[in-house]
């Protein structure tokens, strides 16, 4: 047997430090922009967020971080949320990101499964983490990421000053090397049933996570943009923005906690704002603001959502209104979260504006590095037809191959099971029909809700649309069709049944429709169909 002939290139381990060694080093004078939880807007470059990120892992070191602690965060898209990002990962510790909307007894359940050594937590949570620092033994420090002036009085032991921590400390630090394949970040799921259970994510994972979403026919992020991530950095590292925008050097804006129409649409035209990422219940807020002040958006011209579907309605109002460019996205917390995104290919460009349209509402395709595959329930693979659909599988170099401290092995033959049914067509563009666990099933028949909560989406006086299935003694389960109306706006029962002939099957068109003042919603900001299925377990559809 012959001996390979290895390359001759140096071995310079993907670690998340180089990042920000490149954006402060290339791109130093470029604005970190941040709303704070203080009140006020704060402003600094690349240069200042590498000095303090320095500054802050001598500031680990000396209350005993070490490799592979895990240093804890309950905060808001801020600068100093970034800097931790940085300063916890590029030490070799791990920065594990907390999501505060998940309940109490959830948050402290994750702080000892993860065993945080330090917790560091914006203002907002104050009260929050006074409850749950008698439940957390682990934790040592509990860090206020604020300055002493707005310090608050906490019943908490070894409390520390964020700013009062950095100023104490050097910016001379060099950053460590190491395997690039050690822990950089630990996210845990939103736990709807069950406990959480933690992705834990390498820096090899997120270098190339981060690069590819930065691809022309992912993200397409440069120099040239600002970038504004709405989707929370404690929501699997906001979709990892915080990774790509150093690498490309661009520009980022944080909104802080003020994620209503109003605050974003002033921060998106205040800073310049190119690109921006979040789930569809923020763009509809974004869009009632628009539409009700008679607003425009003057610099805005793409948007990424993911999360859940989004109404192809929206899509359409945002591009035809405003000239934004929303592009669907799909991804999962197992996923770091990208699986794929929207974008047309240039054959499709040939096509008339409605058939292209068609497309982009799907899904999307997979950029290089993911590979997915449709199978029945006994395993078998499905043609990629665009009619077929089955459990969706995944695997690729940023895709989890275990929970973290898990016991069972979540692989089916080297693939995950992501718990999504849906369609993949011969360009590889994907198309969620269901969750598995949302799916109806009429008569045998799987019946998506998603299409029909879409088609509810077109009438302009709903603002949300959620379809479960209620029970029937004769079909086991029929779509039962729950509608939010626009404020000030009304619509009958009888028009939205008027809206499905002709765009749905016949028997897929929902049995009955009722109107609520809200929808239950996850920690993530996705509409939790299992509240819904429990509070409408008792409906009598109208011909059962």
């Amino acid at each position: 047997m012959s001996t390979p002939l290895m390359g001759q290139m140096m071995e310079v381990p993907l670690l998340v430090s180089s990042l920000l060694k490149h954006a402060e080093r290339y791109h130093g004078d470029t604005e970190i922009v941040s709303r704070t939880v203080e009140g006020g807007i704060h402003r600094y470059t690349y240069a200042d967020a590498g000095r303090r990120s320095r500054q802050l892992a001598n500031a680990l070191k000396r209350i005993g971080v070490g490799r592979g602690d895990r240093v804890a965060t309950l905060a808001w898209n801020g600068y100093r949320h970034f800097e931790l990002y940085y300063a916890i990962s590029g030490s070799g510790a791990v920065v594990h990101t907390i999501n505060p909307r998940l309940f109490p007894e959830q948050i402290a359940w994750i702080v000892n499964h993860a065993e945080d050594r330090t917790l560091c937590f914006d203002l907002t949570f104050a009260p929050l983490v006074e409850k749950l620092a008698p439940q957390c033994p682990t934790v040592k420090q509990w860090v206020v990421m604020t300055d002493r002036a707005h310090m608050p009085e906490l019943k908490i032991p070894n409390l520390i000053c964020y700013e009062d921590w950095l100023e104490a400390e050097s910016d001379e630090f060099e950053w460590p090397e190491f395997d690039e394949k050690s822990a950089a970040c630990l996210c845990y799921t939103s736990g709807t049933t069950g406990n959480p259970k933690g992705a834990l994510y390498s820096h090899r994972s997120t270098i190339l996570h981060a690069y590819a979403i930065c691809l022309p026919d992912v993200m397409n992020v440069s120099a040239r943009d600002c970038i504004l991530p709405v989707v929370p950095m404690f929501h699997v590292s906001a979709w990892t923005l915080p990774y790509a925008a150093p690498l490309v050097g661009a520009k980022i804006v944080f909104p802080g906690a003020a994620l209503d129409g109003a605050s974003l649409h002033e921060l998106f035209e205040s800073e310049g704002v190119t690109f921006s990422a979040g789930v569809p219940t923020v763009w509809q807020g974004l869009l009632q603001h628009l539409q009700n002040n008679k607003l425009k958006l003057s610099t805005l011209k793409r948007c990424v959502i993911g999360g859940s579907a989004c109404p192809p309605a929206l899509m359409k109002t945002f591009e035809s209104d405003y000239g934004v460019k929303i592009h669907h996205a799909w991804g999962m917390t197992e996923l770091s979260p990208l699986g794929t995104f929207n974008t047309l290919k240039n054959k499709h460009l040939k096509l008339p504006a409605d058939e292209q349209f068609e497309i982009e509402t799907k899904q999307g395709r997979p950029p290089f590095g993911i590979d997915l595959k449709i199978v029945d329930a006994d395993g078998r693979s499905l043609p990629r037809d665009g009619k077929a659909f089955g459990d969706l599988m995944v695997r690729g170099g940023w895709v989890i191959s275990g929970y973290y401290k898990g016991d069972k092995d979540p692989l089916s033959d080297g693939w995950f099971p992501t718990g999504d049914v849906g369609t993949l067509d011969p360009d590889g563009y994907l198309q969620i029909t269901d969750r598995s666990k949302d799916v109806i099933k009429s008569g045998g028949e799987w019946i998506s809700s998603i299409d029909l909560e879409n088609v509810a989406c077109e009438h302009p006086a709903v603002a949300q649309a959620a379809v479960i299935g209620a029970y029937h003694p004769k079909w086991d389960e029929r779509p039962l069709l729950i509608v939010v109306k626009k404020q000030g706006q009304d619509v009958s029962r009888d028009e939205i049944m008027q809206l499905f002939p002709g765009k749905v099957a016949k028997w897929w068109i929902p049995d009955d429709v009722v109107f609520a003042d809200e929808l239950p919603m996850t920690a993530t900001g996705k509409i939790s169909k299992l509240r819904l299925r429990e509070q409408f377990k008792e409906h009598k559809l109208p011909d059962a």
